[in-house]
């Protein structure tokens, strides 16, 4: 466990130098011990793949060396986080229509790993994918358990729009676009799910830890939802 300043307002916790289960745990074992406990000053904290930032107020921690102080305080609250106990994954299912003008590029998938487009959707929804940080934009979750036989570079050239609720391949992980962006990675379907809505108690639809299954679903069945 390395802490080093992140501005003059927050705190870096880094945890692992790899992206594994077992730093994902310690991560959210810290972002849990944070939240049961809230260290004086702590403002927000934001977890990602094998780190946690903390946000704090200078003002409200004690003593005239603000940071000192507060990274000390992290220090002892965190000492045996390894302890923490950590509820049960919530498991996530997401439609997704795959293919065709919904999905333009898994021709191009399918082609790169000599798989037919149907071996490239029983593949992708077949596995159980974990949520390991929420992050790039508002409801964005990077999913890792892709499966090695459709892990695919990303485009050489991003698009500039990608609509919102494209399932995407970059590399060894899928996503889900939660609003309209540029990216560079592979579209081969979509969901009528809305992953992000700043109307929703939780805006979010995917958190840290959680695990996302994709069901694939027909055309007719993705006009009927968004209706």
């Amino acid at each position: 466990m390395h802490f080093s300043p992140l501005g003059d307002q927050a705190v870096t916790i880094t945890l692992g130098n790899s992206i594994d289960e077992a730093t994902h745990r310690r991560v959210r074992a810290v972002v849990a011990r944070l939240d049961r406990d809230k260290p004086a000053g702590m403002i927000d904290r934001v977890p990602a793949f094998s780190s946690v930032t903390v946000h704090y107020n200078p003002a409200v921690v004690a003593g005239d060396a603000p940071y000192d102080h507060f990274v000390a305080s992290l220090g002892a609250l965190l000492s045996n986080v390894e302890d923490e106990a950590l509820p049960p994954a919530r498991v996530v299912e997401i439609p997704v229509c795959y293919g065709d003008d919904l999905g333009p590029d898994i021709t191009d998938v399918a082609r790169q790993h000599n798989l037919s487009e149907a071996d490239v959707v029983s593949i992708h929804s077949a596995a159980e994918y974990l949520v390991y940080m929420v992050g790039f934009m508002p409801g964005f979750a990077y999913l890792g358990g892709l499966d090695p036989r459709i892990a695919t570079p990303r485009r050489s050239s991003p698009r500039k729009a990608v609509p919102a609720g494209a399932v995407g391949i970059g590399g060894q992980q899928t996503g889900v676009y939660s609003m309209v962006s540029p990216g560079g990675w592979n579209l081969i379907g979509r969901t009528p799910c809305a992953m992000f809505d700043s109307a929703r108690e939780e805006p979010s639809l995917l958190s840290t830890g959680d695990r996302v299954r994709f069901r694939p679903i027909s055309r007719t069945e993705f006009d009927d939802w968004r209706e």
